[in-house]
């Protein structure tokens, strides 16, 4: 009779392991697809803002999470800005992410000349892009010539951009593509801060 007990109290308590495991899992992955998702930087293509190494949670409700499986995005607290760091699919292979800052937005014509970039003919003023350095590289962004990004698109670079691998090269961002805004560097410790 004890052991009959026994075994019957340690099916409950494995029960309860499990669906506790089950809650936490589910939790979890409506976290990571809804709210925030962890990104770790791979490359140097974000210095000296990200480097190579840096972990940070990437806020998805900012520009409004996309549904699975869709194009459908769900309404968010802002629109990509110009400056924003963002965390999108690459368009030429979705199953990497890419983290670049946004440089222009659709309708928008984009230019780098001298070192510097101009969007509609106007010299950009805002820091985190006017005091990085620009070449021109890649089809998109030969001297001279001035893009113009489609709507609903987005023209990202890196803030390393001699080694970059961006919009100059191939193009731009769809907006369904996006996964959501860089916000905070959560790793390692004496790099913790917002980003800007």
């Amino acid at each position: 009779m004890f052991q009959k007990l026994l075994t019957e109290e340690n099916k409950k308590i494995a029960w309860e392991w499990i669906e506790s495991l089950v809650v936490a899992f589910i939790l979890a992955m409506v976290i990571r697809t809804f709210l925030i998702q962890p990104f770790k930087i791979p490359s140097g293509s974000m210095r000296m803002t990200l480097i190579e190494g840096d972990r940070l949670f990437v806020n998805k409700l900012a520009y409004g999470t996309l549904v699975p499986l869709t194009h459908y995005r769900l309404p968010g607290f802002s629109k990509p800005k110009r400056g924003d760091v963002l965390v999108f699919q690459f368009p030429v292979d979705r199953r990497k992410d890419f983290i670049k800052r946004l440089i222009a937005v659709g309708g928008e014509t984009v230019e780098v000349r001298d070192g510097r970039i101009y969007i509609n003919d106007k010299p950009v003023t805002d820091g985190s892009i006017a005091n990085v350095h620009y070449y021109n590289y890649g089809d998109y962004a030969q001297m001279g010539k001035k893009i113009t990004v489609p709507q609903g698109q987005y023209f990202v670079m890196g803030d390393n951009s001699a080694s970059s691998h961006d919009s100059r090269y191939w193009g731009f961002v769809p907006e369904y593509l996006i996964v959501g805004k860089a916000e905070v560097i959560f790793w390692p410790l004496n790099r913790i801060r917002w980003i800007k």
